[in-house]
């Protein structure tokens, strides 16, 4: 095969058009701009926590109860109490305990604790090792509420709920992990939130946990994540209401507009909620 052979005004042309570009190449910058984007973290060590270590009432340092029996907004069927039948510190485990037994002015005790003015939090990890009862008209929940009227004309739903679990009865295997706001919240059916099967919430004890920053809540089961929330740019404080402090809430609830849907069996009781740690791990921002 013949080579071909190009005039040298056209090899003039070639050379330079490849060096104009080879020159525009090394312009270029070989990276793209950093953005100032933070990442999240966690600390490897809880800032609060409660390993029930001890015998007893739990520590008045850091929990405080809610007390009575007015249906919770819920039409819930007991009435909290603090005495040590319904809550105590035994085996190295918190022990909330649902009794049928009359109380006040209701046929069911059980115990609510919470955190507020002991345990405030404002982001962070947050674990809980616990082991559910079982029996169709129970309700136990783990979840956060709001520490302060910050928003809105009234507390609840327009300043926050972050439900780490919830569980009802009558759907055994069944765990939720929802959040509430004034936009998003049950009462309007514009809830959001999501479910998971996980066989043997009432027979082992599992880790139900929360991780919340400033640009969204993740709700986990045993370090797996099944719902997340994330902050939109278009969001107000009607939809995240998420950047004010919350503290936790521990309970067992009987009956109620949704544990009571498939009625309540009187044969379980008394039904105990086993708790064997709260660890509330902090918020580390980077750059």
């Amino acid at each position: 095969m013949k080579a071909r052979v190009y005039p040298i005004s056209n090899f003039l042309l070639l050379s330079g058009i490849g060096l104009f570009a080879a020159l525009s190449s090394c312009a270029q910058p070989s990276e793209k701009p950093r953005t100032n984007t933070p990442t999240y973290e966690f600390a490897p060590t809880p800032s609060w926590q409660d390993e029930f270590n001890y015998t007893g009432k739990p520590d008045a340092a850091k929990w405080s109860y809610d007390l009575g029996g007015d249906g919770w907004g819920n039409n819930e069927l007991e009435n909290y109490t603090d005495k040590i039948e319904n809550s105590k510190v035994e085996n190295g485990n918190l022990v909330i305990t649902a009794i049928k037994e009359p109380s006040g002015k209701r046929e069911y005790s059980s115990a609510r604790l919470v955190s507020k003015g002991k345990g405030d939090f404002l982001y962070g990890k947050f674990e809980i090792r616990a082991k559910l009862p079982k029996g169709i008209g129970t309700w136990p929940a783990i979840w956060m509420l709001f520490s302060h009227n910050s928003y809105g004309n009234k507390g609840w739903p327009d300043n926050g709920e972050i439900d780490i679990m919830e569980h009802v009865g009558f759907d055994q295997d069944r765990l939720h992990g929802n959040i509430h706001t004034k936009a998003f919240n049950h009462a309007i059916k514009t809830n959001k939130g999501n479910n998971i099967i996980v066989n043997g919430l009432s027979d082992d004890f599992h880790v139900y946990s929360c991780e919340w920053t400033p640009e969204a809540i993740t709700i986990l089961v045993d370090g797996k994540p099944y719902f997340t929330f994330k902050k939109e740019a278009s969001y107000q404080w009607q939809e995240w209401p998420f950047d004010k402090p919350q503290h936790l809430i521990l309970n067992v609830a009987v009956g109620g507009n949704w544990g009571g849907q498939k009625g309540v069996d009187n044969s379980i009781f008394p039904q105990k909620m086993e708790i064997d740690y709260v660890r509330v791990y902090p918020l580390i921002t980077k750059k």
